[in-house]
């Protein structure tokens, strides 16, 4: 979906500015799309790597929603402090992260915790740490995107080589094609479906139906709901952006996040300078970084640490200290650099949300 909604505040004059802003009813929204798209809440295992923050993954929940995946031990620990009774790790432990894993599951005995390997090492590693309570593992699979997982035709003898160890029960498959990201749908299709072979044939290599296939992103994850005993875990559909919002206007979410910035300097006739620097939305994309839904003709020109210059027709038109909305581009990282987001509702601002995993570090 490109086109953005009215974004009702109210009340925007009296709020600080940058500030990240978030619309729950959006949120909330945005799930019941992707529980639609799957047509099953057992289906969907969101990555919280968006949304680093307890209450939408509590909103997941409400909508029937019990697992979920993370990247890292923070948020592993976020979603036990939501009460989720099952999170991925989507890596593999080195020996301290090993540590933090197993302090968790002491910690929270309620939450199913699991993670993965991709070769004997770490599986030896994981084995040795919890062999005294085994944790459930899956097989990181290497579905295209070469950054992670074990190539298909591996994967088989892998299995084999560890299947017995002390400490690991290897439960599922994971597969993360994020090099999947083609704006047509059908060329979508066509390149799921080359993962679903994929995964297909490493299911009958091993002859074991009963593994789990944890498998997607957000421009995909739909296309496998087909497939048999499936998780499919996108993570950006809680908030979405304008990059995907651009690349992908099949999918149905609209962004629920925005940054509220401000007018700073009127430097001339045609350029002026918001107070949204690199330190307030995501730099990682090449510019404009982020779009202005209520702001017409806007071209991002510099970006600074703490500074956006901008070209517009007339500054006339505007004066030092009016507040925009600015959509990022790239949602995930944005989020990172705020302690909190503003919650928005009802057109005013009501509370905020603490986001809590962008620590490193919570209590282990």
């Amino acid at each position: 979906m490109s086109k953005f909604p009215t974004y009702q505040i109210k009340n925007r004059a009296g709020l600080d500015s940058p500030a990240l802003l978030v619309f729950p009813n959006i949120v909330e929204e945005n799930i019941r799309q992707a529980i639609e798209l799957l047509g099953s809440a057992d289906k969907l295992r969101p990555h919280v790597k968006t949304v680093k923050s307890i209450e939408p993954i509590q909103m997941a929940m409400a909508a029937g929603i019990n697992q979920f995946k993370c990247s890292t031990i923070a948020e592993a620990e976020l979603v036990a402090l939501a009460g989720a009774p099952d999170v991925l790790l989507c890596y593999q432990l080195s020996h301290p992260r090993g540590l933090r894993l197993r302090s968790l599951r002491e910690l929270y005995p309620a939450t199913t915790f699991s993670c993965l390997v991709d070769n004997k090492l770490s599986a030896a590693l994981t084995s040795e740490l919890f062999a005294d309570d085994p944790i459930d593992v899956m097989i990181d699979v290497n579905c295209g995107m070469g950054r992670t997982g074990i190539r298909a035709e591996d994967v088989s003898l892998l299995y084999s080589d560890i299947r017995d160890l002390p400490g690991i029960r290897i439960v599922g498959l994971h597969a993360y094609d994020g090099h999947i990201h083609d704006q047509d749908l059908e060329e979508r299709k066509d390149k799921a479906a080359a993962v679903t072979d994929l995964v297909s044939r490493v299911r009958k290599q091993i002859d074991d139906q009963s593994l789990l296939l944890v498998i997607g992103g957000s421009p995909t994850f739909h296309l496998y709901a087909d497939l048999e005993n499936v998780h499919c875990s996108p993570g950006t559909f809680f908030l979405w952006d304008a990059g995907y919002g651009a690349q992908y206007p099949d999918l149905p979410f609209v962004p629920a996040a925005l940054v509220l910035t401000r007018v700073l300097s009127i430097v001339d006739e045609h350029i002026l300078c918001l107070d949204m620097g690199s330190k307030a939305v995501a730099p990682d994309p090449p510019l404009p970084r982020a779009v202005f839904p209520e702001v017409s003709g806007v071209q991002v020109e510099g970006h600074y640490e703490e500074h956006m210059i901008v070209r517009v027709d007339q500054t006339s038109k505007y004066r030092v200290g009016d507040a925009w909305l600015a959509v990022p581009i790239h949602i995930c990282p944005t989020v990172n650099l705020y302690q909190h987001f503003v919650t928005i509702e009802d057109g005013v601002s009501s509370g905020s949300w603490k986001i809590i995993a962008r620590d490193r570090i919570i209590s282990v």
